[in-house]
């Protein structure tokens, strides 16, 4: 089959296509700004890119079938011909891989508002280890894997991300619809991505319509520590576990401790032990998640088997796996400069919950020095006031708190955008010194005169962004090093 993508050289769409053609597919695609590394990855992978959307390249190149990526909309010159003579076939990403990349293979899909894609990049790593030589595609750089992202046998599991995001302009459903999952990891449930969804009620919505399509033969993994988790709809129809720090759950996580030389926990399994963790990775939410991915790796592998023995104990026989190497995914607080004076970290938290969980590490991993958090408003829900007095909340949990620019902020209406200067009053008045900045590279420049006043001992400054932060971050952890 001959696929042409349109917004080739976005993550997902860059690695799915290296993929179909790893199944033999012939694949093209167009996009624009085509450069490294995706540029490189691409053509590595023999996959034809064509600059810009020009309609005459995508016909003379002959697709079968053309996928259409979430970050294409209506006015693209590829999509109007599409729409217009309606003689080659579309989809959106989502339902390719659906179709093409799971198809019948048994699918973990990891799903909820924070962690999916460190749950299933250890997921992966945990069938790997197993030598079942899993499928997955995973939304970030994985640091215990050789890729984001790897065909496996096709008989084997498929490990992926479980987006609530929309699929493309038009297919308005969740991208977790089209991936048909036979476990599904709930890992939490919050209200985001504003600029899809009304409220918690909507977005809950969709995560109900997933429940609904679990078979009766797999399994369902929630957070049972979660209260809007506890409150979606029962699927009673499909086997479910739940997982968390309460003595309720299933799969218990008991005795967390987290110092500078990382955290240990247990894994109980109805009263019984199933494993001593000992790992550099930091918090209770990603105990959770590895919580969760070690189950479902251990879920997946017993399918077939007989359920009672599975309730008894789905670890028994599996043989116990060792994550004490295990370093995560990048930018999930990853360690750019370590010094005895400073250190510099780069972490992808963008919700409130998501920095305070962060902010909270920190302090118990390194109780002896001053955290200063940078803070970009980057995301569609972060750049609005839906969340602004959480994240005010969240960032006076730091000694000293950054606020940049704020992304975009000529698209949302005044009444709608997050008020910096009203998030520096209100962390004022908890007593912790805060700034903002009309730009990032304002904040980069008052960023080393703090770090340069002699009194400022035993610093640690995390930027949070699920963006680049315009490149203020590597441009001053470069700083320290030169």
């Amino acid at each position: 089959m001959r696929v042409f993508f349109i917004g080739v050289c976005g993550t997902a769409m860059g690695n799915v296509a290296v993929l179909l053609k790893k199944m033999g597919h012939d694949v093209a695609g167009s996009d624009t700004g085509v450069y490294p590394p995706m540029s490189d990855v691409l053509a590595e992978a023999g996959v034809q890119l064509f600059e810009g959307f020009a309609v005459d390249e995508m016909i003379n190149w002959q697709p079968d079938r053309v996928v259409v990526g979430n970050a294409v909309s209506r006015g693209n010159p590829q999509v109007e011909k599409l729409l217009l003579d309606r003689k080659i076939p579309f989809v959106s990403l989502p339902q390719l891989i659906g179709e093409d990349l799971i198809g019948n293979r048994p699918a973990i899909v990891v799903a909820g508002t924070h962690g999916k894609t460190t749950t299933t990049a250890l997921a992966a790593y945990s069938l790997n280890i197993a030598r079942l030589k899993p499928g997955y595609l995973i939304g970030g750089v994985p640091l215990d894997l050789p890729a984001g992202n790897e065909l496996g046998d096709l008989c084997a599991p498929f490990v992926i991300e479980g987006d609530e995001y929309d699929s493309a302009f038009f297919d308005k459903r969740s991208k977790f619809i089209h991936y048909r999952p036979r476990i599904l990891i709930l890992n939490n449930l919050e209200f985001d991505h504003g600029d899809i969804f009304r409220d918690l009620e909507d977005i809950s919505r969709s995560f109900s319509h997933l429940l609904r399509i679990v078979p009766s033969n797999g399994y369902i993994l929630r957070n049972g520590d979660d209260p809007n988790l506890l409150n979606l709809p029962d699927a009673p129809w499909t086997r479910t576990f739940s997982v968390g720090v309460n003595p309720s759950n299933d799969l218990v996580i008991e005795n967390f401790k987290e110092d500078c030389n990382g955290s240990q926990f247990s894994l109980i399994w109805r009263g019984q032990m199933v494993s001593q963790v000992s790992w550099q990775m930091p918090g209770i939410f990603n105990a959770r998640n590895l919580a969760m991915a070690y189950l479902s790796s251990v879920l997946v592998q017993s399918l077939g088997r007989d359920y009672s023995q599975i309730l008894e104990n789905p670890f028994r026989g599996t043989g116990e796996v060792d994550y004490g190497s295990c370093l995560g995914v990048k930018r999930r607080q990853e360690v750019l400069i370590n010094r005895d004076d400073i250190m510099v970290l780069s972490d992808f938290a963008h919700h409130p919950t998501a920095i305070s969980g962060a902010l909270e590490s920190l302090r118990a991993r390194w109780p002896g020095r001053q955290i200063i958090a940078c803070f970009e408003p980057r995301s569609n829900t972060a750049v609005t006031n839906v969340f602004q007095e959480r994240f005010s909340q969240s960032l006076s949990l730091a000694d000293h708190a950054l606020i940049g620019q704020v992304h975009r902020a000529e698209r949302i209406p005044q009444d709608e955008r997050i008020n910096p200067h009203e998030m520096v009053q209100f962390i004022k008045e908890q007593g912790k010194p805060a700034n903002c900045f009309s730009t990032n590279q304002e904040l980069g420049k008052h960023l080393s005169q703090l770090v340069d006043d002699p009194a400022k001992e035993k610093l640690l400054v995390v930027f949070f962004s699920n963006g680049s932060f315009d490149g203020v971050i590597h441009e001053f952890a470069r700083s320290l090093s030169s």
